[in-house]
């Protein structure tokens, strides 16, 4: 429980620690990064077949019993953004997997980065993973809910971001994972999908299980 309240924590103090400059190195006072990257330099996997990246909407659950494999594993990180998924982008490469499933955007979004700059990152994060020829699979970033502070000013740029994101995937032929159309059709979070506004429940989680099953057969995985 503490752990899980850590994580839930470090996307408050992110948000609220935000200023006009600094974007590219918001993450070091994520206490909660510098913790997972110890672990991550630790940890004795040294071969997934996927990898999920991510932040704490990533990292909450366990994908491992979640997907019934243990060929995944999981590199969110509560907090987390952009800038700092792509300073740990070496522990993806070192476990050599067949895809990487992305969903980033929404720490970067409560931070006030720019939504063209966090495209921009994320198109680093996609070419990074194809220069050591892993299948990117680009996650739609999630809308949150209105018990989520911010949510009516947020979720359009959300939309914002989704719809480059869908463009640049069906330009570069990447797969792109829609997990909203099952937890927020309306552009904002389900209720049942979610406990605080914008971490999942076991609703938010189910979809979004489906939808990586369907993938994960196609690449015979």
């Amino acid at each position: 429980m503490k752990k899980f309240l850590l994580v839930c924590s470090a996307v408050l103090t992110l948000s609220a620690g935000a200023s006009a400059q600094g974007y590219d190195t918001l993450y070091r006072s994520n206490k909660t990064y510098t913790v997972q990257m110890g672990l991550h330099r630790l940890y004795s996997m040294q071969r997934a077949a996927i990898v999920m990246l991510g932040n704490s909407i990533t990292y909450g659950v366990n994908w491992v019993e979640l997907m019934n494999r243990q060929n995944i594993a999981n590199r969110g990180i509560g907090g987390d953004n952009t800038y700092g998924m792509l300073n740990r982008m070496e522990y993806v490469y070192l476990l050599q997997p067949k895809l990487c499933c992305v969903m980033a955007g929404i720490n970067d979004i409560y931070a006030g980065i720019p939504v063209d700059t966090i495209f921009a990152n994320y198109k680093k994060i996609i070419a990074g993973l194809r220069e050591h020829k892993i299948v990117p699979v680009i996650q739609s970033t999630l809308y949150v809910n209105a018990k989520w502070k911010r949510a009516d000013e947020n979720n359009p740029r959300v939309t914002q971001l989704n719809d480059l994101l869908m463009k640049y995937a069906a330009a570069e032929t990447i797969d792109f994972l829609d997990i909203n159309k099952h937890i927020a059709p309306e552009h904002v979070l389900r209720d049942e999908c979610t406990f605080d506004g914008i971490h999942l429940t076991a609703a938010g989680y189910t979809p979004w299980r489906t939808e990586l099953e369907r993938i994960f057969k196609k690449y015979g995985l």
